[in-house]
């Protein structure tokens, strides 16, 4: 009876024991997690904690999602598993300032009625007509409303952006103020929209600029202004053409009282290049410079020359023309290694996409802080503007370009006390009637130097905006859903938050893409396609100057005229010029085969590592795992 009651008493503390730990994991630990991807997807960012930490007033995140979306999509539902989980984690992290509901929005419900209220967007599940819903809405104690209309699982590696946006955008209803001054249609463009009437995308306001507007109180600045507003905080100035000296002085001296400035200017917009001007031709002036800026501020950049990579290049389709179906077009490349991950605004950017850019460096002797943000890699070389402007050959390029020099910076911040670029207020100039243009009241006082070290960005590719080079814009059931596949919308929000003040916003920015290429294999692929490029280009030149020859020599046209009779010499040339040409291809096929050669052998030894390699080592340290316990047991015996 003892024994028993020892035992059933033992049973009684042990499951009391089970209880209270499970009791203490769950307080203590239940929002505990171990997160070992090498990019940290499923840890908030520092931004993030820095924004839900810093909540004065509560927000409520009300979450619709339909579970017959989850039932006939299971991606859905795994998706939704997923938001909801982060949206627990942002409560927790929170301390209470943020209120969770989840709701199911069943057909013809009030549920229902408040999430269209909301804007969240209902798609149809079949052809019956049921609406299902998958968003996202906020508000705050001012009524005030964002809401994530539908949740993409192709954005699910920007779901920290999109939910920190949300919230910082409700908890900060007072927006920094942004200028910009720009030549590019970057609000859209209705005459576009009306020319192209068959494409709904064309015309419509760049991506870039639509994030830029959910974040700053953005005002246009005309090109004739002579003075900036004192209101503006930060001003872009991107790839503003023609400036005159009144719209220069008036950056300058934003810059000298203290305005913080982000410059891209460009040797060739692309992104202006593609678009037609009213009478329907493509324009022929695409560059921009702010040269006289430059000058006094100690920043070099050369609006003729163009900077090629070979890393990242884009593979585009070759010429009619060429052989080749597609080809690496080194004027526009992906930027990975080159992102300064040191700096808080790019730190954990994946990669950038340029077109076309220019490059920009420190004037020598100049007092300032030059600290790049985008840098072209060891492969990179100069072009010059002329091959990329006017109908590009990208197999001719390829063929002709040549890795030299460097580094070759793109972007970069610019610290320092600046001086002035004038010595005093240009005259205001004459207006389109020949009237003089008067100053505006209150005009400013020059300055001449900055009292603070002052902080700009200058890049030199504008096309870093273009919804082209980083962003997919598709049609969804009548609203335009983007996915971006680069950060350039990041890099640019980033780098104005900073300016701006905004640091808390760097992190939800950063997350970007979670594209792992296999950058070996396609350092090999693009080496030995830069050496089969240079080869084909010598042996096509080989082959138009042995094809005249061969011409010549067979229809005895020679020194001798055309009706003279071809001579055993000839025949002999002839027989030579042929082998001549088939020596030249099969070297041309030898370096296709190694391209082949060595990419199939570093496949091979991966396969056999991965099939035979990794087993066989697990083996054997199952093996000695084995002996090494048996000798224990022998030697606890002996």
């Amino acid at each position: 009876m003892r024994r028993f009651s020892s035992s059933l008493i033992g049973v009684i503390a042990v499951l009391a024991l089970l209880v209270g730990i499970n009791v203490l994991v769950e307080t203590r630990l239940g929002r505990a997690q171990l997160d070992v991807t090498q990019q940290k997807l499923y840890t908030l960012n520092d931004g993030t904690r820095k924004i839900l930490g810093g909540l004065k007033d509560p927000i409520t995140l009300r979450m619709y999602y339909s579970r017959a979306l989850g039932g006939r999509v299971p991606v859905y539902g795994a998706y939704a598993d997923r938001v909801r989980e982060m949206l627990r984690e942002y409560a927790a992290v929170s301390s209470g300032k943020i209120k969770l509901e989840f709701l199911d929005p069943e057909p013809f419900s009030d549920t229902e009625d408040r999430a269209i209220a909301f804007g969240i967007q209902g798609v149809p599940i079949d052809q019956s007509g049921e609406q299902v819903y998958f968003g996202l809405a906020g508000s705050n104690l001012l009524d005030d409303e964002r809401t994530i209309a539908f949740f993409q699982p192709e954005r699910e590696r920007f779901l920290e952006f999109d939910l920190t946006k949300l919230i910082y955008e409700l908890s900060n209803p007072t927006r920094p103020v942004m200028g910009v001054l720009s030549s590019l249609p970057l609000d859209g463009d209705p005459r576009m929209m009306m020319m192209m009437r068959q494409n709904p995308g064309a015309g419509a306001p760049w991506v870039s600029m639509l994030q830029l507007r959910q974040t700053f109180t953005v005002r246009n600045v005309q090109p004739d202004v002579q003075a900036i507003d004192p209101d503006i905080q930060v001003l872009l100035v991107a790839h503003a053409q023609n400036l005159s000296e009144t719209a220069l002085y008036a950056i300058d001296q934003f810059v000298m009282r203290g305005g913080r400035l982000m410059a891209m200017v460009d040797p060739h917009s692309e992104g202006q290049a593609m678009a037609p001007n009213p009478t329907g031709q493509r324009p022929t002036e695409t560059g921009s410079d702010l040269a006289k800026l430059f000058a006094a501020w100690g920043i070099e950049y050369d609006p003729t020359k163009v900077v090629g990579d070979i890393t990242g290049a884009w593979r585009v389709r070759a010429n009619p023309g060429d052989r080749v179906q597609s080809v690496d077009y080194v004027a526009w490349y992906n930027i990975r290694a080159g992102v300064n991950n040191e700096d808080p605004a790019t730190a954990a950017l994946s990669q950038v996409t340029v077109a076309s850019p220019g490059y920009i460096r420190k004037k020598d002797g100049a007092d300032i802080t030059f600290t790049p943000l985008l840098t072209a890699s060891p492969k990179a070389g100069p072009l010059a503007l002329e091959k990329v402007k006017a109908n590009p050959n990208p197999v001719e390029i390829l063929g002709n370009f040549k890795s030299e020099g460097g580094p070759y910076v793109i972007a970069a911040r610019v610290r320092g006390v600046l001086k002035s670029a004038f010595t005093e207020a240009p005259p205001p100039g004459k207006d389109a009637n020949g009237a003089d243009v008067k100053r505006p009241d209150n005009f400013p006082a020059h300055i001449a130097v900055t009292a603070e070290p002052a902080n700009l960005v200058i890049a030199a590719d504008s096309d870093i905006l273009a919804d082209r080079f980083w962003v997919q814009v598709q049609d969804f059931f009548g609203q335009q859903q983007a996915t971006p596949f680069s950060d350039n919308g990041p890099f640019v929000a980033n780098l104005l938050g900073t300016l701006a003040g905004g640091d808390a916003l760097i992190g939800l920015r950063s997350r970007g893409t979670s594209l792992r290429p296999f950058e070996l294999v396609d350092n090999m692929q693009r080496d030995a396609e830069t050496r089969y490029r240079q080869t084909e280009r010598e042996l096509q030149a080989h082959l138009d100057e042995t094809q005249k020859k061969l011409t010549a020599l067979r229809t005895g046209r020679g020194e001798q005229g055309a009706n003279a009779v071809i001579s055993e010499q000839q025949r002999t040339a002839i027989d030579d010029l042929r082998k001549d040409v088939t020596a030249t291809r099969v070297k041309l096929r030898n370096v296709q085969l190694e391209l082949r050669r060595d990419i199939i052998s570093l496949e091979s030894r991966l396969r056999i590592f991965n099939i035979f390699l990794v087993p066989a080592l697990l083996t054997v340290l199952a093996v000695t795992l084995g002996v090494l316990r048996r000798r224990r047991r022998t030697a606890a015996r002996a």
